[in-house]
C-alpha cells in the first residue's frame, strides 16, 4: 500500500531532526501567520493563483532566497566538518551525512537559488522592456514556476522522510545506481530536478517565443536592449540542453525502477554515456545562469556611467557565441576520462576560445564606464566586485582548459573555488545587482543604499575569505568532498579561514534581509506619517513604478535602442488614454497551482513506489490540462473604465 515508505523514514541523526524540525517549525510558523493575519483568501486570489508575470517573477525570487538560507546552512555544516575533519572523534557529520548535505548544497544552489533568481527576474523585467503587456503565454507561465516549486518541495521532503543523494550533485553512474545507492536519495534528487527541469524547458519556450513576437511595434532584433539578448541566448541554450537532461535523468530512473541497463557496466551499459550526456547540458547550464548576469550588468554600467553602452553590436555577436560554443566544451569536465590527445586538444582549445567573447564583454563595460560620470551606486559596487571576481574564475578556468593542467587539478577544491568564482562572483553579484537595480520598478520604493553597499562590501569579503583558501588547498592536494584528512597535513589552518569566509557570506545574507525589512518599514513609515510614498513615479519603459497588471494601456513605439529612455527624459507619455483600444488579459488560475501539487505527489509516489498515488495524480494531472484546454473563459476584456480604476487604486 506505502511501498518503501516505512517508520524506518524517520530521521534518527540528531543534526538530520534539527534540519528537519527547522524545515516543519518554518512551514507551521507560516501557515499559523496567514492563519492568523486572515490572508488565506487573498493569498490564493492575488498570488497563487495569478498569472500576472510579475507577481510570478516575486513569487520565483521569494523561493530563491529561502532556499539561498538553506544553501547557506548547508555550506555551514561541511565547513565545520572540514574545520574539525582532522580529528575524526569530534565529527560533526558522519561521511553519509555530509555527502548528502554536499549534494543537497549543489542541488539547491544551482537548480533553485540560480535559476530562481534567473526567471524571477525576467519576468520581471523582460516583458517591460521589450514594450509588451505579458508574456507569450501566461498560463504557461504559471506552470512552469509550481512545477519549479514543486521540484523544491521535494528537496525539502528528503530532509524529514528519507534521505537525499550521496552521490555528488552530477550523481555519476555507477554509484547513483541500485547497487550502490539503493535507498530513496537518487530518487530523490532525479524527481526534484526532472520536474523543475521541465518547469525550466517550459519557461525557456515561452521567453524565446515572447521576444520573438511580442516586441512593441517598431523594436526590430537590434533595437532590443542588450538584457533581452541575454535572456534569448540563454533560453536557446535551455530550450536545447533541458531536454538532454530530461532524457538522461528518465533513463537513470529506469535504470533503478526497471532494472534497465542503460548506464551500467553490464547487458551493453555505458556509464561514461551519462557523463558525457550529463555536460552535455552542465555546461551550457553555466551559461544559461550567467548570460541574464551579464546582461543585467550591461544595463547598470550604462545607467550609473550616463553613457550608453559601448559597442552593441559587439555585445550581441559576443552573446550569440557564447551561445554557440558553450555546445562544444562539454568534455572538458572529464579531460581525465581517456577522451585521447585529439579529443582533450580540441575541447582545450574550444575552452580557451570561449574566453574571448567573454573577455569581449569586460572590455565594453570598462570603455562604457572610460570618461562617464560615473556614480558608484549599491548596484555598481556588485558590478566591481564582480569584475574582480569573475576575472579571477575566468583566469583559473582558462588553466583548467589545458589537460595536463586539468590532470593535476581535477577533482580538487581549486576546482571547487574556480567554479564558486564563476556561480557566485558571476551569476549571484549579477542577481543581486539586477534586484537592487529594478526593485523600485517591481515595488514603487527603493532598497536602502547604504545597507544595500554595505552588504556587497561584506559579501565580496567573505567570499574571498572562503574561497581563496580553496585554490591553496586545491595546489596542496585536498579533493571534493573530503570530511576527513590527516592533521600532518597542515590543511586545517586554511579550512578555518574558508569557515570564517562563509560566516561572513551569512552576515552579508542577514543584512541583505534587514535592508528589505528596513526599507519596507521606513516606506511605510512615510506612507503613515507623512502621506507621501516613495513610489518612484516616472516614465521607464512608459510605466509607472511600480507597474500596472497590464504594464501599458497604449502598446508604445519604438524607433530606436534607447526609445523608452529617451521618452522618459522628454517626459513624453505615449500612452494618451485617446489612442486606448481595449485588449485582452488573461483570468487568474488555480490549475497551475493544482498542477504543481499533484506533480509533487506523483514525484513522492515514484519516489517511495506508492504507484496508486502516481496514477492518481497522473490521471488529474492530465484532467487538469485537457480542463484548461477546453475552457472558454481564460480571458477578461480590458476597458477604458477598467484602466482608470486601477489608476486611481
Amino acid at each position: 500500500m506505502l511501498g518503501r515508505l516505512g517508520w524506518d523514514a524517520l530521521p534518527y541523526d540528531p543534526v538530520v531532526i534539527g534540519g528537519a524540525l527547522s524545515v516543519v517549525g518554518g512551514l507551521v510558523g507560516i501557515i499559523v501567520l496567514i492563519t492568523v493575519l486572515k490572508r488565506w483568501k487573498w493569498l490564493y486570489k492575488e498570488w497563487l493563483t495569478s498569472l500576472d508575470h510579475k507577481k510570478i517573477g516575486v513569487m520565483y525570487i521569494v523561493v530563491a532566497l529561502v532556499m539561498l538560507i538553506r544553501g547557506l546552512g548547508d555550506a555551514l555544516l561541511m565547513r565545520l566538518q572540514q574545520i574539525i575533519g582532522s580529528n575524526e572523534a569530534n565529527a560533526v557529520l558522519t561521511s553519509e551525512h555530509f555527502q548528502q548535505i554536499f549534494t543537497a548544497h549543489g542541488t539547491i544552489m544551482i537548480f533553485f537559488v540560480a535559476m530562481g533568481a534567473m526567471f524571477g527576474i525576467i519576468n520581471l523585467i523582460l516583458p517591460q522592456m521589450l514594450g509588451a503587456r505579458d508574456v507569450a503565454f501566461p498560463f504557461l507561465n504559471s506552470v512552469s514556476f509550481w512545477l519549479f516549486f514543486s521540484g523544491m518541495a521535494l528537496v525539502n521532503t528528503s530532509l524529514i522522510i528519507g534521505e537525499f543523494a550521496a552521490t555528488g550533485w552530477m550523481a555519476y553512474p555507477p554509484l547513483s545506481g541500485l547497487e550502490y545507492s539503493p535507498g530513496v536519495g537518487v530518487d530523490y534528487w532525479i524527481w526534484s530536478i526532472q520536474i523543475a527541469g521541465i518547469g525550466s524547458l517550459l519557461s525557456g519556450i515561452n521567453f524565446i517565443v515572447t521576444i520573438l513576437k511580442e516586441r512593441a511595434p517598431g523594436m526590430s532584433l537590434m533595437k532590443m536592449p542588450i538584457f533581452a539578448w541575454s535572456v534569448l541566448g540563454a533560453m536557446i541554450l535551455v530550450a536545447f540542453s533541458f531536454p538532454i537532461l530530461t532524457g538522461t535523468l528518465a533513463m537513470l530512473s529506469l535504470d533503478r525502477l526497471m532494472g534497465m541497463h542503460f548506464f551500467t557496466s553490464d547487458m551493453g551499459g555505458n556509464p561514461m554515456m551519462y557523463i558525457n550526456l550529463i555536460w552535455a547540458w552542465g555546461h551550457p547550464e553555466v551559461y544559461i545562469l550567467i548570460l541574464p548576469a551579464f546582461g543585467i550588468f550591461s544595463e547598470i554600467v550604462a545607467t550609473f556611467s550616463g553613457k550608453k553602452l559601448f559597442g552593441y553590436k559587439s555585445m550581441v555577436v559576443a552573446i550569440m557565441a557564447i551561445t554557440f560554443l558553450s555546445y562544444v566544451v562539454w568534455l572538458h569536465h572529464f579531460f581525465t576520462m581517456g577522451g585521447g590527445a585529439n579529443v582533450n586538444a580540441f575541447f582545450g582549445i574550444m575552452t580557451m576560445v570561449i574566453a574571448i567573447p567573454t573577455g569581449v564583454k569586460v572590455f565594453n563595460w570598462l570603455f562604457t564606464m572610460y570618461r562617464g560620470r560615473v556614480r558608484f551606486t549599491s548596484p555598481m559596487y556588485w558590478f566591481m566586485g564582480f569584475v574582480v571576481t569573475f576575472t579571477i574564475g575566468g583566469m583559473t578556468g582558462v588553466l583548467h582548459a589545458i589537460p595536463a593542467v586539468d590532470f593535476q587539478l581535477h577533482n580538487s577544491l581549486f576546482l571547487v573555488a574556480h567554479f564558486h568564482n564563476m556561480i557566485i562572483g558571476g551569476v549571484l553579484f549579477g542577481y543581486f545587482a539586477g534586484l537592487t537595480y529594478w526593485f523600485p520598478k517591481i515595488f514603487g520604493f527603493k532598497l536602502h543604499e547604504g545597507l544595500g553597499k554595505l552588504a556587497a562590501w561584506t559579501w565580496i569579503i567573505g567570499f574571498v575569505t572562503a574561497f581563496v583558501p580553496l585554490y591553496v588547498l586545491g595546489l596542496m592536494g585536498a579533493t571534493r568532498r573530503l570530511d576527513h584528512y590527516d592533521a600532518s597535513l597542515g590543511w586545517q589552518g586554511l579550512f578555518i579561514v574558508a569557515g570564517i569566509g562563509a560566516v561572513i557570506i551569512v552576515i552579508a545574507v542577514g543584512i541583505q534581509l534587514l535592508q528589505i525589512g528596513y526599507s519596507i518599514w521606513t516606506r511605510k513609515q512615510r506612507i503613515d506619517h507623512n502621506g507621501d510614498p516613495w513610489d518612484g513615479r516616472t516614465l521607464e519603459w512608459s510605466t509607472t513604478s511600480p507597474s500596472p497588471s497590464y504594464n501599458f494601456a497604449v502598446l508604445p513605439q519604438v524607433k530606436s535602442i534607447d526609445a523608452f529612455w529617451y521618452q522618459k527624459q522628454g517626459n513624453e507619455n505615449k500612452n494618451e488614454m485617446e489612442t486606448f483600444q481595449p485588449f485582452h488579459l488573461p483570468k487568474n488560475s488555480g490549475i497551475g497551482l493544482f498542477i504543481g501539487i499533484l506533480s509533487t505527489i506523483a514525484g513522492f509516489g515514484i519516489i517511495w513506489h506508492i504507484w496508486w498515488l502516481v496514477i492518481i495524480a497522473a490521471v488529474l494531472i492530465i484532467y487538469s490540462i485537457v480542463h484548461r484546454a477546453n475552457d472558454r473563459d481564460t480571458e477578461m476584456l480590458v476597458t477604458k473604465k477598467d484602466i482608470l480604476s486601477e489608476a486611481m487604486g
